[in-house]
């Protein structure tokens, strides 16, 4: 275990945890809460997840829920191997050149490419007629749902119904293999995935994640935000893939801010001494900074190799570590998240 000022011996501090989407992406995340999970005194009242952050955020829950910490922590480390293992013979490989050049990208990969520009011309209703994902076996074996429904920890995944196109949000016994991949149910990849017979998208589009569930409905004050897409990208991209990319992540970060935005508005203008009102105005706000996602392309979140998972994995445990360096005695007391700037300008 690292060497952290907040190893010292403390009182617990409940916490809420928010996990955005982003493919493969999402085992930065698995890295980040490895190293927060070894932490005694933080206790998770709440995760909310959206996309692979939904995959992270049930497969904790199910291995708290069973294991406690240890559980949880073997549990997402199953997860993603399970991931790599039925990816080994996926037809989405890094060419030769970017294995030489230590890339991670699949730009180079020919299937990738063709596949890539066929998801923009031809519905997933037409490749993949019988909706196929192999995530679903992957779930099923990896998670005990009626599990989910016994846990303390408060789970909530986001999904966009295609129809309204507002964010539906599932809790604990409302979770299922279905509601799971809808959240990471990418249009032009996969069919929508209908429950109780609506049909739904990527919670990403209308919740990445759901902030305001866990003011609403959890004890904690303190949400620890683990963001996957960039806020901010430089140099202007240029290239066709670039420019689709960079609007991926601007729309995909959009809700997300866009919440904020607001809760810091209702932070200032709610009345600390009333119910809601005081939910608001305490509440504290805090970000594990990703300062690697701005060197990787939106190809990278198709690889799913094993190595691919390690070094993520071991760049959100040294992004959690600086996170606990900096902030770990914040945690209960005040908030390391700025809100206000989201202000200036309206």
């Amino acid at each position: 275990m690292e060497n952290s000022a907040s190893s010292i011996k403390r009182a617990p501090v409940l916490v809420d945890i928010a996990l955005q989407g982003g493919g493969s992406h999402g085992a930065f995340s698995w890295g980040v809460l490895d190293r927060l999970l070894e932490e005694p005194w933080l206790r998770i009242d709440g995760i909310s997840g959206t996309s692979a952050g939904a995959m992270n955020a049930a497969v904790l829950v199910h291995g708290h829920q069973k294991g406690g910490v240890a559980g949880a922590r073997e549990a997402l480390e199953a997860f993603w191997r399970r991931v790599s293992e039925a990816a080994r013979f996926s037809p989405f490989q890094r060419g030769p050149l970017d294995i030489l050049l230590g890339r991670w990208t699949l730009d180079s990969s020919p299937i990738y490419v063709v596949m890539d520009l066929m998801s923009r011309l031809v519905s997933p209703y037409d490749l993949n007629p019988g909706g196929a994902n192999p995530l679903r076996d992957i779930l099923a074996e990896q998670i005990d749902f009626h599990v989910l429904a016994q846990s303390p920890i408060n789970l909530f995944v986001t999904a966009t119904n295609v129809r309204t196109g507002r964010g539906k949000v599932f809790k604990n016994a409302d979770i299922t293999p279905d509601v799971l991949l809808a959240s990471a149910c990418l249009p032009t990849m996969f069919q929508a995935i209908e429950i109780d017979g609506e049909a739904y998208w990527d919670g990403g589009y209308s919740g990445n994640p759901t902030l305001s569930t866990l003011v609403r409905e959890c004890k904690s004050q303190d949400t620890i935000l683990i963001p996957i897409n960039p806020i901010e990208r430089v140099p202007t991209p240029r290239s066709a893939s670039e420019i689709l990319n960079r609007l991926n992540e601007v729309s995909f970060n959009a809700v997300v801010l866009k919440e904020l935005k607001m809760m810091a508005l209702l932070r200032k203008v709610a009345d600390p001494g009333d119910g809601e009102g005081k939910l608001w105005a305490n509440m504290r706000v805090h970000l594990v900074r990703n300062d690697i996602m701005t060197e990787l392309g939106a190809s990278s979140k198709l690889n799913a190799e094993w190595a691919f998972f390690e070094y993520l994995h071991k760049e959100g445990r040294k992004a959690a570590q600086t996170f606990l360096e900096a902030h770990s005695k914040d945690l209960g007391k005040r908030s390391t998240l700025d809100l206000d700037v989201l202000l200036e300008g309206i």
